[in-house]
């Protein structure tokens, strides 16, 4: 889920009343959830008794400190009717150590529990990324075609984070809330069943007023959610393409539609927060009601030498601290419900098919030479719709392969089916002899090296990204590879040399040299097969000329499939295959399909008609 979908209320926290995003399967997604945690059970089962020894050390504090009370009141009594020798000032400090030592044993307990849920909630989010990280390698491409990077992104980002956060708050609380519900509850009624009585007369009331303000407020939390990704939308679309609303005058009328939804959103959200904002004061007038209550009847019993005049004071406590984590279970409902909701989502990513990573007796690439063959090869995206048909084609060793069309035309299905992105639907592809489904996965991808017009370059130095090709290579075969790639003259001239740093998007260098890079990164692989998406049409002339140089050293010798835009640049091209509609309609050599006078001759003599008008 995007940030902007995850709104929040005052404070950074999420707003009382604000809708919470519900799990599909509470029931099954809590069970796999729990699943998760059950390799910290000696952990968890640390959280648990610390929790509770936390919170009943902290319940049986005001009903010492009332003992502490009641021998101050009485010893005043006892001096002002001199009938006794005062306040015993030993025994009340004696009293007060006892109940320090009492605190000070809670706080540790509550660290503790706090240190070792942490370590569990984060723990466990570790494992979870690193299963989502080990799982993206194993699913198949036709999953990442159908979702967007963000879709895929999130589950890493706001689903693990919201998943660790709120399991790291909901449990411990849930845990200290109802052992404080418990304990305080008994605590009042040792103190008094009367006064009781009245504080709990009070939770029904402050019940029925919240959920009155939750209803009420909900309809304006879905309006601010909605019209805040609005807003956000709209910002986003239009600092995207600033330039274009700038060229077409379209200032006034993007804010026009601004002020529209920034109104609606400005309605709904003060609306919202205002509502949120009463609950607490309702909460605490009724509370308040509740403490005249008990002050009343309190002194009442009292003045009947029933209760103390501490027992009050601590009753008074209890009822402060018997209605905080009543409120607390219901916000950590509400936290379950989101860990449930990230939770089913990471879970969901998880089960999804996997591609068949392993083959029983795989064939080994050792010694394949790199001749391909296409043998009566369908295949369609939706196996209602079959795009390649009956497809039949034979590559030797070294022999370059152009695969040309126009745009849409599906070029880069044919590679895809190559590396195995996708199985055939019925057919074969055989490289060496062998088909492509008879090795493992990635061995069959180690026979391949890709140079793609989207280049791709990390954040790193320039000799670790031309060492990406091969993890293991010497600085001297990084140098080398470079120097057939025609870049190496220009990577001495930067400041550090191979040893500069790539900013993000590598925008600190040209789009010629990033291609450069990525064929050195190809030459310094030496694969037995070449992919090459021709990406030359972004450069200047002299780029041009360097990439073209740099692309036919890297494959000489090699068996080599070219992704063609330019027509002009394949016409040694051993094998053309011409693709039109997702099928290929034509193939051949250069001049075998343009004395055909086919969809090949037509785009040819289209491109040189434009190249010789310009």
């Amino acid at each position: 889920m995007s940030n902007q979908n995850r709104r929040r209320g005052p404070m950074g926290g999420r707003g009382m009343g604000a809708p919470v995003e519900k799990a599909k399967d509470f029931k099954g997604t809590m069970k796999k959830l729990l699943g998760e945690l059950s390799a910290f059970k000696i952990s968890l089962i640390g959280v648990i008794i610390f929790a509770i020894g936390s919170a009943i050390f902290s319940i049986v504090g005001p009903k010492i400190l009332a003992k502490a009370t009641n021998e101050l009141f009485n010893g005043l009594v006892r001096k002002i009717s001199g009938s006794g020798a005062g306040i015993d000032f030993d025994k009340i400090a004696k009293i007060l150590l006892f109940l320090l030592g009492l605190y000070i044993i809670s706080a540790v307990f509550s660290f503790l529990q706090g240190f070792l849920m942490s370590n569990v909630s984060q723990k466990m989010c570790y494992n979870l990324r690193k299963e989502l990280c080990e799982k993206v390698n194993r699913m198949p491409m036709k999953y990442f075609d159908t979702k967007t990077h963000g879709e895929v992104l999130s589950r890493f980002t706001n689903d693990i984070d919201t998943l660790g956060q709120s399991l790291n708050q909901s449990l411990t609380q849930l845990i200290t809330s109802v052992t404080t519900i418990i304990g305080t509850l008994v605590m009042m009624l040792s103190i008094s069943w009367q006064m009781t009585l009245v504080a709990l007369v009070i939770l029904p009331i402050s019940m029925m007023l919240i959920s009155l303000i939750v209803k009420k407020s909900q309809k304006y939390f879905k309006s601010q959610q909605e019209y805040l990704g609005h807003v956000n939308g709209q910002v986003e679309e239009l600092y995207g393409g600033h330039s274009v609303v700038k060229v077409f005058n379209g200032e006034e009328k993007a804010i026009e539609e601004f002020d529209k939804a920034n109104g609606v959103l400005y309605e709904s959200a003060w609306k919202s927060q205002f509502l949120s904002g009463m609950m607490m004061p309702i909460m605490q007038f009724v509370g308040n009601l509740g403490y005249v209550g008990v002050s009343i009847l309190g002194g009442y019993l009292a003045i009947k030498k029933t209760i103390g005049v501490g027992d009050i004071q601590a009753f008074i406590q209890y009822v402060k601290t018997f209605t905080q984590p009543i409120a607390q279970v219901a916000q950590v409902a509400n936290m379950l419900q989101s860990t449930a909701a990230a939770s089913e989502r990471v879970f969901e990513f998880l089960e999804e098919e996997e591609e068949d990573q392993f083959v029983e007796n795989p064939v080994h690439i050792d010694g394949l030479e790199g001749s391909v063959e296409f043998k009566d090869v369908h295949f369609g995206y939706n196996p209602d719709k079959i795009i390649i048909n009956d497809f039949t084609a034979k590559v030797k060793p070294g022999q370059k392969v152009a695969i040309v069309g126009p745009t849409g035309a599906g070029k880069t299905t044919m590679i895809k089916l190559l590396m195995r992105f996708y199985d055939v639907n019925s057919g074969a592809i055989l490289v060496d002899g062998h088909n492509v489904k008879d090795f493992n996965r990635t061995e069959l991808r180690d026979m391949f090296g890709m140079v793609l017009q989207d280049t791709w370059l990390f954040n790193g130095s320039i000799k670790e990204n031309i060492r990406y090709g091969k993890l293991n290579a010497t600085d001297e075969q990084v140098v080398e590879a470079a120097k057939a790639a025609h870049i190496d003259h220009f990577i001495r001239t930067l400041p550090g040399g191979y040893d500069m740093e790539l900013n993000e998007e590598a925008s600190n260098v040209s789009q010629g040299q990033k291609q450069l890079l990525t064929i050195a990164r190809a030459i310094l692989a030496d694969p037995k097969i070449l992919i090459l998406d021709e990406a030359t049409s972004s450069v200047d002339t002299r780029t041009e000329v360097l990439i073209q140089k740099a692309m036919d050293n890297l494959m000489e010798g090699r068996t080599s499939f070219v992704i063609a835009h330019r027509l002009s640049t394949i016409k040694d091209a051993d094998l053309i295959l011409v693709m039109k509609d997702g099928d290929i309609v034509e193939q051949g050599n250069h001049e075998e399909l343009l004395e055909k006078g086919g969809f090949y001759s037509s785009l040819y003599n289209s491109q040189f008609e434009q190249s010789s008008a310009s």
